[in-house]
């Protein structure tokens, strides 16, 4: 199976002693002159300041970017509202509380009702969504986006890039809809959801397209969970200083998230047991804490994960 291009990419090492670049790029596929093409490093500033900003907002996803430019200016940080609102713009990221204009909808962009409003996710494959991320680096930060099965909190697929370009985002959906096919897919109002590309992709399986509302963070709060316990329980303590490290502990973690991590919401199983269960046995589990007995029975998806890596 042939990698995608941001994973080739990763996979070349700048300064190897016995392998020059431009064998690297023969063997991996990837343009010679690409791998010359460096981006500006930001300042240790920039990168110091950025960091402050996304662990307050992973503490208090509520702040908005007053209180913010506020604690920060109590820490000692000269940092006034508009700083903050372009780094958070940067990274993608804002406060779960509405603000101004929030019903004021995008003209240049489809809007999509939001279907999950009065629809629980019954059944893996029922509802999947879709959602971006940062990942901190020492130096820089990198971009997670990925594809959550709502009932089974199961990532389905994910890819991780260093830029905010819609391939690494078209990637993640293809390796999604090759696994199984949900009947609704929700996302943001984001640039990214819906583009035209993924239209196509999710026109071509008849699936239902939703997109929540503005103003309503707590539309996406399933996979806005997933995003705060990687960032707790991985991103937070292994600090990763580059994109390698940051891909291979993301790779590590996201497996043991999937097969190994017990799940509160889910009776204390795991998200892949839960995806994958039969339904009889799904149905015939009396554990009051499990899904079984707090949703709605449903279709069951009798696709096969791949096997945890030890």
């Amino acid at each position: 199976m042939t990698l995608p291009r941001a994973e080739r990419v990763a996979l070349v090492e700048r300064g190897h002693p016995d392998v020059p670049l431009m064998t690297q790029a023969a063997l991996r596929g990837v343009s010679r002159a690409r791998l010359y093409d460096h981006p500006v490093a930001p300042a240790p500033e920039e990168v110091a300041l950025t960091h402050r900003i996304d662990a307050l907002y992973t503490a208090y996803p509520f702040y908005g970017s007053r209180r913010i430019a506020a604690v920060r200016g109590r820490a000692g940080t000269t940092l006034n509202r508009k700083a903050v609102q372009r780094h958070r713009r940067e990274r993608g990221i804002a406060g779960i509380a509405p603000g101004p204009n929030m019903s004021k909808r995008c003209l240049e962009q489809r809007v999509y009702p939001y279907l999950a409003r009065h629809t629980t996710s019954a059944y893996p494959n029922h509802v999947w969504g879709i959602d971006i991320t940062y990942i901190r680096l020492h130096a820089g930060w990198m971009y997670l986006v990925a594809v959550l099965d709502w009932y089974a909190r199961y990532v389905v697929s994910w890819q991780l890039d260093q830029t905010l370009e819609l391939g690494f985002v078209l990637v993640a959906v293809e390796q999604a809809l090759a696994q199984a096919t949900p009947a609704i897919w929700t996302s943001d109002q984001g640039s990214h959801f819906p583009s035209p590309q993924d239209l196509d992709l999710l026109g071509q399986e008849d699936i239902q397209i939703s997109m929540d509302g503005k103003g309503r963070a707590l539309d996406n709060i399933v996979t806005e969970r997933l995003w705060r316990t990687v960032t707790y329980e991985e991103v937070y303590r292994y600090d990763y200083a580059t994109p390698r490290e940051a891909r291979q502990g993301l790779t590590r973690y996201l497996d043991f998230y999937n097969h190994r991590r017990p799940h509160q919401a889910l009776g204390y199983q795991t998200p892949a047991a839960v995806y994958v269960a039969p339904v009889a046995t799904r149905h015939a589990n009396d554990n009051p804490h499990s899904p079984a007995s707090r949703r709605e029975k449903g279709e069951v998806s009798t696709l096969k994960c791949p096997s945890p890596v030890s």
